[in-house]
């Protein structure tokens, strides 16, 4: 089974796993890397109700060691998915060949990628060197038990890798078009402004929030945070929500609400950021919450993008992009680690309804990242 990118696939999609992934998706997952040789240790992490962040995530930490002092490579990735939804031509849950396309929940982000690994691993002999799997069940969720637990168990363990390829969908058009080599960081920012309830009859007996709230935003939404740099774009400051909850037309709210969420290129860091928002705010009498998602990170054009973009040429003949746009995901984690960078399937169906991959993608990307991980580990 292991050695069958379809078959992996499809036996890790029938695992019903949307996020926190536990149980079966990585008893799967073990069953597939135990028989070529690989130390699989899974653990738990979080212990709240639930629903909650705190709720409970499983992950795997999987390590066949070459010889010693031998170059380590690892896949990383997850097995949560989010939520089916509604209007699926079949199961979500129950892998479905339909012409050339696998359908399920999963098939591209990422058990389609991750079905590739195991795979790829099944044709690299174990003295070429060590290679390891670091899998979470918490990367579509709040992201809190999942990566960043599995990078403090390897520094327990001193398994720290020297490059790790992260399987998200990054092909835009077709598979090998797009890899990230970075990704913007995150923070979103809770804004509060509070004022003193009253009849809209009688203002000087009440303090209305809502003009302070609205000259935050207003100064907010005119910054321009900066114009870009060669490898990023410009990032951005996005309004998301703005809510009084006032029910009565006559009353003058006692409290104004705010979101908002930028996304960031490395002229910043997720403080100053959060500085900055919160001197504005306290300007104009509110207060500022921020929560940091991640930082911006950059693998700099080199040696590993290079060996990916080799095999890619070498397996479709397109010459990849090297790219920072998108979203997060855990790289923004793993580069703590080592160099990391972000390769895999066509993103044009992820998260949608009837999510599917092309059969012959699996195939070939199985072969692409055979061909990195070999030639990553024959780096002297």
């Amino acid at each position: 089974m292991s050695a069958d990118p379809l078959s992996n696939a499809k036996h890790l999609i029938a695992c019903e796993s949307v996020t926190p992934a536990r149980g079966p998706v990585f008893d799967m997952l073990e069953e597939m890397l135990t028989p070529m040789g690989f130390e699989v240790q899974r653990f738990t992490r979080g212990d709240g109700p639930e629903g909650s962040e705190e709720e409970a995530v499983e992950n795997l930490f999987a390590i066949r060691k070459g010889p010693e002092g031998s170059q380590h490579f690892a896949f990383a990735g997850h097995l949560d998915v989010v939520p089916p939804g509604d209007g699926w031509a079949s199961d979500a849950f129950v892998p479905q060949e339909r012409g050339e396309l696998l359908h399920g929940r999963g098939a591209v982000d990422m058990k389609g990628s991750i079905a590739c690994m195991v795979a790829a691993v099944a044709d690299i002999p174990a003295e070429s060197g060590t290679l390891s799997f670091i899998i979470t069940g918490d990367e579509e969720g709040p992201a809190l038990h999942g990566t960043r637990a599995l990078i403090d168990l390897m520094r327990e363990r001193g398994d720290i890798p020297d490059m790790i390829l992260v399987g998200e969908p990054t092909s835009v058009n077709r598979l090998g078009d797009m890899m990230k080599i970075g990704r913007r960081g995150s923070v979103n920012i809770w804004l509060e402004v509070d004022g003193t309830q009253g009849h809209v009859a009688y203002p000087h007996l009440a303090d209305n929030p809502m003009p302070k709230m609205v000259a935050i935003l207003a100064e907010l939404d005119a910054l321009v945070l900066d114009e870009g740099t060669d490898w990023f774009q410009p990032s951005n400051l996005e309004i998301t929500e703005f809510n009084v909850t006032n029910k009565a037309h006559n009353v003058i709210p006692g409290k104004a609400t705010a979101r908002i969420s930028i996304r960031f290129n490395d002229q910043h860091s997720g403080a100053s950021l959060s500085a900055k928002i919160t001197a504005i705010a306290q300007k104009h009498g509110g207060t500022a919450k921020p929560v940091i998602s991640g930082e911006p990170f950059l693998t700099p054009p080199g040696e590993f993008s290079a060996m990916i973009a080799e095999a890619i040429a070498a397996e479709t003949g397109v010459e990849t992009e090297a790219s920072t746009t998108g979203g997060t995901s855990d790289a923004r984690f793993l580069k703590d680690l080592a160099p990391v960078i972000e390769f895999g399937l066509v993103n044009a169906t992820m998260h949608k309804t009837d999510e599917a991959v092309a059969i012959a993608d699996l195939i070939t990307l199985t072969r692409i990242y055979t061909r990195v991980a070999k030639a990553a580990l024959a780096r002297n």
